[in-house]
């Protein structure tokens, strides 16, 4: 995303209108002109197309949301298994809306073998359920 001031109310805004809710966001600096802006919504194929109807460019991955024990180190828990098996975990952020039991999202570099991983380790993987909390 250009990186200006209201890009980002206006990207709010757009899906705001088409009743698409954002239950996750990460942005981060990429150039004095861009901005990398990850989101997570409760309905992706309406976000999509409110995306496709602005002539916004977006790219789609695959991501994990992950239930992160609420104590110190608590998010070890979750990247502990993830390096042991030499799992990457590209992109982190936490979930909007939830106040115990906090939820991260994770994008990783093999998404199969972390979800098996996880679930091996006792961490709870949600499914597409999440989008509704």
């Amino acid at each position: 995303m250009e990186n200006k001031s209201g890009k980002l109310s206006s990207l709010s805004e757009i899906l705001g209108e088409q009743g698409v809710n954002i239950r996750a966001i990460c942005v981060s600096h990429m150039a004095s002109e861009a901005s990398n802006v990850c989101i997570v919504v409760d309905d992706p194929k309406r976000a999509k197309d409110a995306l496709k109807a602005r002539g916004i460019e977006y790219t789609e991955h695959e991501v994990l949301a992950v239930e992160m024990p609420d104590h110190p180190g608590g998010m070890n828990a979750v990247l502990k298994p993830l390096r042991d098996a030499n799992i990457n975990a590209i992109t982190v952020y936490p979930y909007i809306g939830r106040a115990s039991n906090p939820i991260m999202i994770i994008e990783v570099d093999h998404i199969k073998k972390a979800t098996d991983v996880l679930n091996h380790n006792w961490v709870k993987v949600w499914d597409k359920s999440v989008y509704k909390l």
